[in-house]
This record gives structure tokens, C-alpha cells and sequence, in this order.
């Protein structure tokens, strides 16, 4: 079905002017939920954008195709839509687990829309809205909050820090020029140096202070920085490159996006104890929620190894501050790298489980709204 043709039917649906289609599919193409039109022999007509990343398949793909194939097994659910296609009765469940092909699972809401258009015959219009998007706009949302906290409170912290030491080192400072032994000297040598120390280890850990400066790039330029600079520390370190070459270049910060991807790559490389694989992994996703704002195109990037993974109980707060699971880590690296790319409007995620551990990156490729 071309999609001016879907247009209609959804104009048709809404009571819009069917002279009017074309607003209809300009909608239709930026609607959170996603639409599907089946014909009478349950088969794909065609699907939204939204549609298209929930069943993770293209329109062009989809059309022709029954609905069967991208609902397995779903019996109950093939019944209900050919009693709603000879009965011409609409309906809608709430939190109905459906079983999607490649082995996935989706909780959503849905509601089935029976429709005649002009002479093309028969149709449903079927509406899924996803509970798992909204699921992941409040735990975006929590992380975000989370983050500007603790952000907060180093703030106060620091400025309660930073006021004795530049104290303690004026201070010594001057004692050094009163002193004649050397030893002496030597003493308030080491406190001038532990109190630069402590200064700069509060400044890394309030994060970057400058604003990014944005140019577009291209983000496999950058990836193949990071792994010959990761492979140069460490020969045995092998990647696995699994781009998408259709991504537009990313308006970004060169330094920032290195320093935040390096950050997360190093702790990947830690995790394998030197030896072992590390994925990058690039996708662009529509209608992508990251914390209160929807995007209609994000860049996905996933960082994937296949290490100790992360314990469960510290995954809720690996991106505070001076919060970390190695002996030798100082717990900086992965606040830093949130806050640099939530300088680019974006978010780190993380998932581990004992044998795969993933962060994936999201940062808008196109302009977002609330």
C-alpha cells in the first residue's frame, strides 16, 4: 500500500478530509504509538516509523508479510483480530504480553480499529503503545535526576574543600620561604603537592568545565581512534566492528565524545583482564525517548564485552561518583563520561549480566521536543 494510502485510511479513522491525507501521514509518521494497517487476509499493508522500531523491521520489509510473522504463536490474539475484521467491532487490551519473532517479548497497550476505505475493501488499524518506553522514560529520567544530584552536592562539597585547601597551601607556601633546612622544606614540599592533588581530584570529579565545542563528525572516524589507541595499550585486546554506514555524521564535541567512549572502553578492557573481545556497535533509532524529551532520530552506540559483568547491586549507581568494583579504579570514569555526553543532550545506559556487559550510548541526531 503506497503511503499516501495509509495517510488516507488513518485521515479516514480520525475524521480528517480525505483531500487531507497528506497531513494525516505527516502525523501518522510522527506518532509516538505504532501503527500497523492489516488487510483482510491478515497481511501487512504498512507501518509507521514508531511501528518499525518496535517490531525492528522496515515497512518495505514488512509489507505483504502477515501479521502472524511478526507475532508467533499468538493465537488468541489472531482471533480476536478476525472477529474484529468480520464484526467490524473496535477494541483494546491493557498490559497484554505478546511473544515477537527472534525470540523477543513486548508488554503493551493496543487497540484494534476495524476500517472501510472507498473500494480498497477491508482493514484494521492496529495501535500498539509500548509500556516498556515508558518504563525506560522514568528510569532515564531517575538517572538523569540521580546525576544532577550527586552533581549538586559535589558542588557544595567542593567549594567547602577548595576554601581550606588553597589555605593549607597558601599557607604552607609561606612557611616554605621562612625556612632555611632543606629536610624542612622538603615538608612543606609535600603538602603543597598533596594539596594540588586534592584540587585536582575535586575538579575531575565536578566533571568538565568548558562547553562543548560541536563539529559534525563521523562516528566511525572516532571509534577507530579509540581502538587503535585501546589495541596500542594492549596488543591482545581484539574488536569487533558492527557499524551501520547509513548514519548521518553526528553534531559533537571531537575531545568530549573521545574521552566519554575511551572512559567506558578502558573499564570493557578491565573487565576482560587485558585478553578477550570487545564489540562497537552503531544503530540509529526513531522516536527515541532520553529522559523527558522524544527525538525522531538518536545515534545508538553500544559498547559490548564479554567480562565479569557488573554486580547487580551496584549497577543503579555505577555512574556516581567515586563509585567503583576494582581495587585500582578510582570511580571518576564513568561519572565523567555521563556528564560529557549529557552535554550533547544524551545518556549512558548500562546492562550486565554475569557473562555480557553493555553500555550503550544515545545522543540525538536530529532535533528533539518534549
Amino acid at each position: 500500500m503506497p503511503d499516501w494510502k495509509c495517510g488516507s485510511i488513518f485521515a479516514l479513522k480520525y475524521g480528517m478530509p480525505m483531500p487531507e491525507h497528506s497531513i494525516a501521514q505527516m502525523i501518522l509518521d510522527n506518532l509516538h504509538s505504532s501503527v500497523l494497517v492489516i488487510n483482510e487476509s491478515m497481511s501487512i499493508e504498512c507501518m509507521n516509523p514508531s511501528a518499525e522500531n518496535l517490531f525492528q523491521i522496515s515497512n518495505n520489509r514488512a509489507h505483504g508479510r502477515s501479521i502472524k510473522d511478526l507475532l508467533p504463536g499468538e493465537l488468541e490474539f489472531y482471533e480476536r483480530l478476525e472477529q474484529s475484521m468480520i464484526t467490524d467491532h473496535p477494541y483494546t487490551e491493557y498490559q497484554v504480553s505478546l511473544n515477537l519473532y527472534a525470540d523477543r517479548k513486548l508488554t503493551v497497550d493496543y487497540t484494534v480499529s476495524p476500517l472501510k476505505y472507498q473500494s480498497g475493501g477491508k482493514y484494521l488499524l492496529l495501535e500498539f503503545i509500548s509500556l516498556g518506553r515508558y518504563m525506560k522514560i522514568s528510569q532515564d529520567t531517575s538517572l538523569l535526576s540521580q546525576h544532577d544530584a550527586s552533581k549538586s552536592l559535589l558542588r557544595g562539597l567542593a567549594h567547602e574543600i577548595k576554601n581550606p585547601l588553597g589555605g593549607l597551601r597558601g599557607a604552607a607556601q609561606l612557611l616554605e620561604r621562612e625556612l632555611d633546612s632543606e629536610d624542612n622544606k622538603q615538608l612543606t614540599g609535600i603538602i603543597i603537592h598533596e594539596a594540588d592533588r586534592l584540587q585536582n581530584l575535586v575538579d575531575r570529579m565536578l566533571g568538565p568545565k568548558n562547553l562543548p565545542s560541536k563539529k559534525k563528525l563521523n562516528i566511525h572516524r572516532i571509534l577507530t581512534h579509540i581502538r587503535q589507541l585501546v589495541q596500542a595499550e594492549n596488543e591482545t585486546i581484539r574488536f569487533i566492528a558492527d557499524y551501520d554506514p547509513s548514519l548521518p555524521r553526528l553534531l559533537a564535541d571531537e575531545t568530549m565524545l573521545i574521552q566519554a567512549i575511551l572512559n567506558i572502553t578502558r573499564n570493557a578492557v578491565a573487565a576482560l583482564h587485558g585478553t578477550g573481545v570487545i564489540i562497537f556497535r552503531t544503530r540509529s533509532q526513531r522516536n527515541c525517548a532520553i529522559g523527558k524529551h522524544n527525538y525522531s532520530l538518536v545515534l545508538k552506540l553500544d559498547i559490548i564485552d564479554h567480562g565479569d559483568g557488573i554486580p547487580e547491586e551496584m549497577q543503579q549507581k555505577i555512574f556516581f561518583p567515586m563509585i567503583t568494583g576494582r581495587s585500582d579504579g578510582t570511580g571518576l570514569g564513568l561519572s565523567i563520561a555521563q556528564s560529557l555526553i549529557q552535554q550533547h543532550n544524551g545518556l549512558i545506559e548500562c546492562a550486565s549480566t554475569p557473562d555480557e556487559t553493555r553500555f550503550t550510548i544515545l545522543i540525538p541526531l536530529e532535533n528533539g521536543n518534549d
